[in-house]
């Protein structure tokens, strides 16, 4: 397959530039808006730090483009994501392609089906130096708990708005020196795929992601002659001969999005770090994968319509009943990963120390609160809590509720394994022991209430209870433990929900 974008052109150095990706996306959104019944638009979504514009397309056979109209159509909507590292080109290459297929090619008739919005750059700045991180220094990848970064928030109210019900992040992994010096191999799959795997997830959403996504997505690799496996990486400790899968912490747009009860995956190629090397492959297994991803939606519809809706109502019924996990870490386990000889390039297999993703540990456990309330100081918190759909009320009249009260009891001194850490938020990540003590909370006029019986609950455990190393407390969007405590049983309160 040879595909055609402006970063694809025979004897082109450059990858496409942002201002090309806006005349494309434009020029499809014409193009699709000459076929009767079918909507296209260009959405500016945001800028980045250095003011290059965020762009979306959304493509529906709905009434309009803006959310209500699709999520009026009862049709589920993709969202497709590229390059939120900078050197990561491929999938955002791709993702042009499958923009003008769907606009004029031969993935139209699945509009009939499906919504979807593509996003092919989140990261104008990174792409325009080659490198991964934002301006700013941040890895916005790992930023969508937080929103620390213009991206991420922009691309949180994206996802806010228009409720998708798939989300796919098109990425690249690194090739990287460290497999030969621990293996003697070198990485070989085409592509590497993980979904969401994070503490609290619903048991059919993962089936979901499994059955109905990942189990077609392998087939229709193997049919095109691409070679896959499970998302890993490994340290560049040479000491270290552990290979892990992408990690539980609720801090990528996999697992974040997850936590918004959306069917959510990576699928990264092999790529980043090789410039233009085999481009034309990479992009290739993006288009199959995506195509992939999309067709699956659009054979699963009416499933997927209620899906969501089931979801939701079961995670809001949770609130106040059993355990949830407060920390999760991966599996240690051991696993036959296919590489290959970096003399002869043949299949070479390494049995290898394995961090599995797909069975978590549980390391630490709590009975799942009523509610979280903050104090009237955590209004960074809430907004970015409101950034991401989840329910936030003010308290207006003096209260009182019953709930557990955070007591700072040791500050570890291990290093933070997986998180956001200073690239995040331009501050050290503050990891803290914690005991819990019952007692009554006083709620003053303008403090807030978080209650856990809405869909979002689980992500609002994940940014909430405090001795995590990607929490709101330890990335210091909350200052203070005294600001925020668990509520142990539904408050009598006369509040508003924030709008």
């Amino acid at each position: 397959m040879v595909y055609s974008t402006p970063g694809l052109q025979g004897g082109r150095t450059s990858f496409t530039t942002q201002s090309e990706i806006h005349a494309w996306l434009r020029d499809q959104a014409t193009a699709l808006s000459r076929s009767a019944g079918v909507k296209a638009a260009m959405l500016p979504i945001g800028s980045s730090q250095q003011g290059q514009p965020l762009e979306a397309l959304v493509l529906t056979r709905g009434t309009g483009t803006d959310p209500a109209s699709l999520l009026a159509t009862g049709r589920p909507t993709v969202l497709l994501i590229g390059q939120q590292h900078g050197d990561e080109p491929a999938g955002s290459e791709a993702l042009l392609v499958i923009a003008r297929e769907l606009a004029q090619g031969l993935l139209q008739p699945l509009l009939e089906r499906i919504n979807v919005v593509i996003v092919p750059r989140l990261n104008p700045d990174g792409a325009t130096r080659g490198e991964a991180l934002a301006a700013g220094g941040q890895d916005i990848a790992r930023d969508h708990l937080l929103l620390s970064t213009p991206e991420t928030q922009a691309l949180a109210r994206l996802s806010r708005d228009y409720q998708p019900t798939v989300v796919v992040d098109a990425g690249e992994y690194r090739v990287s020196d460290s497999y030969q010096q621990k293996f003697g191999a070198v990485q070989k799959f085409d592509a590497l795929l993980q979904y969401a795997t994070t503490a609290n997830l619903p048991e059919f959403l993962t089936k979901a992601d499994e059955e109905w996504y990942r189990r077609p997505l392998l087939a229709a690799l193997k049919g095109q002659g691409l070679s896959t496996d499970w998302h890993h990486s490994t340290s560049a400790d040479t000491a270290d001969r552990t290979v892990s899968m992408g990690g539980p912490e609720p801090v990528t747009s996999r697992n974040v999005e997850g936590l918004k009860n959306a069917v959510s995956m990576t699928i990264d190629s092999r790529g980043a770090g090789l410039g233009k090397l085999h481009l034309q492959r990479r992009v290739h297994t993006h288009v199959t994968a995506i195509t992939s991803v999309l067709g699956s939606t659009a054979q699963r519809a009416r499933e997927l319509s209620q899906l969501r809706p089931y979801l939701d109502k079961e995670v809001a019924g949770l609130a106040c009943k059993g355990q949830a996990a407060v920390e999760v870490a991966n599996t240690p386990a051991q696993y036959d990963l296919q590489m290959l000889d970096p003399v002869t390039g043949a299949d070479k297999a390494v049995t290898v120390d394995w961090e599995s993703a797909l069975a978590l540990r549980i390391l630490k456990s709590r009975v799942r609160p009523c509610g979280y309330w903050l104090s009237g100081s955590s209004k960074t918190a809430v907004e970015r809590l409101r950034l991401h759909g989840v329910k936030v009320l003010e308290v207006l009249e003096p209260s009182a509720m019953l709930g557990d009260i955070y007591r700072e009891s040791q500050r570890p001194r291990s290093a933070q394994q997986d998180a956001p850490g200073a690239t995040a938020n331009s501050r050290p990540a503050v990891r803290v022991e914690v005991s819990l003590v019952r007692g009554v909370i006083d709620a003053p006029v303008g403090s807030y209430y978080v209650p856990l019986n809405q869909p979002l609950a689980n992500l609002a455990i994940a940014a909430l209870e405090p001795d995590t190393q990607s929490s709101y407390f330890a990335t210091q969007l909350l200052s203070d433990l005294a600001g925020v405590a668990r509520v142990m049983s539904e408050p009598s309160l006369k509040s508003e929900e924030l709008p």
